[in-house]
């Protein structure tokens, strides 16, 4: 029946008069003028909020502000066109400053990313832009260090790498950079805490400065976590004197400090560390003694830097010296009685003092003391040794046991 149809002339006819009148009609949709198009086949669209791309060298300059920040392109173009241009986000407004320097300057905006057979038109067509310098300052960097370790331990001084950094700013705000500081915590901490940490510039008011780039921008903080310490003067403990005809004539420590790690409360206390004993008897000869000894822990201390401390003794011949006209002094006396000196009557007694030559030519009798205790002694006569108080290496010569009489009596009222 199909057969018979397409051999009669007729139906042949109707079926190209249809088709033809369907090719005209999409050839006029696709041609014939849309609303607000002036009958051209040209439609428009409009995108608003469009920000303007500056295009500059951001390591030698900085965008202060552009006006305005956004525009609205008005797109033209067939519908397809549109369509595709529409489509893709490669499009942009771009701002051209590379022929530019610092200051205000006012320029035609440019559109880009767009397909050539679309018209674009910017509004405004231009931007004011204002452009600075960039400037660059060295800054140590601060360790804010913040929370509290374990109990009993303390964080010590923060070591940092690198420990300066670069701080790039508009060159207005140079001046106003007053630190850059890294952050970090050693709450609960218990052993030294390493962490990186990110930098941030703060101006004089103590406000962060958001438009400061660092460099690097981040650095590595190591915080030690140790006990409480402090630092005192180590004294040696010196027991006995050298035997009879040998002084010491000089002694010399390798270090007169040391730091002490222990119990705040057990530092908080101290005002030297006592060292290690030397028995300057066992100095026997003639020479230079060379001793390397170990600092004792005492009292709950847990740690000593250095732990040890080497001593240097000069053991020569004694010489020897007699100081005269030494006053002897009286303690422990009652307030409520007279105490005098009776015998000798002079109240002073002459004293031969050993030691080596350097240090006698040196010592003068206002360098001794004689004491007479009278500590709880009733009223009377009393006969009592004198003690004497020598300087250091200083020794009293052989055979002088001295002795005073004292007179205690009331108060005449």
């Amino acid at each position: 029946m199909m057969d018979r149809w397409l051999r009669n002339t007729n139906v042949v006819k109707v079926i190209a008069l249809i088709i033809g009148i369907l090719l005209w009609a999409v050839v006029h949709m696709e041609d014939s003028s849309l609303p607000g198009t002036g009958g051209t086949g040209v439609r428009e669209e409009k995108i608003s909020n469009v920000s303007v791309t500056p295009k500059y060298d951001s390591n030698q300059f900085y965008v202060e502000s552009i006006d305005p920040a956004q525009v609205v392109l008005t797109i033209s173009g067939k519908d397809a066109a549109l369509k595709k241009a529409m489509s893709t986000s490669n499009y942009s407004v771009e701002l051209d400053l590379t022929k530019y320097g610092k200051g205000e300057h006012i320029l035609t905006l440019t559109p880009v990313g767009f397909p050539p057979n679309v018209t674009v038109k910017v509004s405004p067509a231009s931007a004011k832009v204002v452009i600075d310098e960039k400037s660059n300052k060295q800054m140590p960097v601060t360790v804010n260090v913040t929370g509290i370790p374990a109990v009993g331990l303390k964080a010590g001084q923060p070591i940092v790498k690198p420990s300066k950094v670069t701080v790039t700013v508009p060159s207005g705000d140079v001046d106003s950079i007053e630190s850059v500081r890294a952050d970090v915590s050693v709450e609960k901490a218990q052993s030294p805490v390493s962490s990186k940490a990110r930098l941030v510039a703060y101006d004089k008011n103590g406000k962060i400065m958001e438009m400061a780039a660092i460099n690097p921008a981040v650095v590595e903080v190591e915080v030690p976590i140790t006990s409480p310490f402090t630092s005192v003067p180590l004294q040696l403990k010196l027991v006995g004197e050298p035997p009879r005809g040998f002084s010491v004539a000089s002694l010399q420590q390798n270090t007169d400090k040391v730091t002490v790690y222990g119990p705040q409360d057990v530092l908080n206390r101290l005002e030297y560390y006592e060292g290690p004993s030397v028995n300057l008897g066992e100095l026997k000869e003639e020479k230079e003694y060379t001793l390397i000894l170990d600092i004792p822990l005492r009292n709950k201390v847990t740690q000593l830097d250095p732990p040890k401390v080497e001593v240097k003794f000069n053991i020569v011949p004694s010489a020897t010296k007699t100081l005269e006209q030494i006053p002897l002094s009286i303690v422990g006396q009652n307030d409520g009685f007279d105490t005098k000196v009776v015998l000798p009557e002079t109240g002073k007694i002459n004293l031969i003092v050993e030691g080596a030559q350097a240090l006698l030519d040196k010592v003068k009798a206002a360098d001794v003391q004689a004491i007479l205790d009278v500590s709880n002694l009733p009223p009377g006569r009393h006969e009592l040794p004198v003690v004497f108080n020598l300087p250091t290496f200083i020794k009293k010569g052989p055979q002088q046991d001295f002795k005073a009489t004292v007179e205690i009596s009331a108060k005449q009222q």
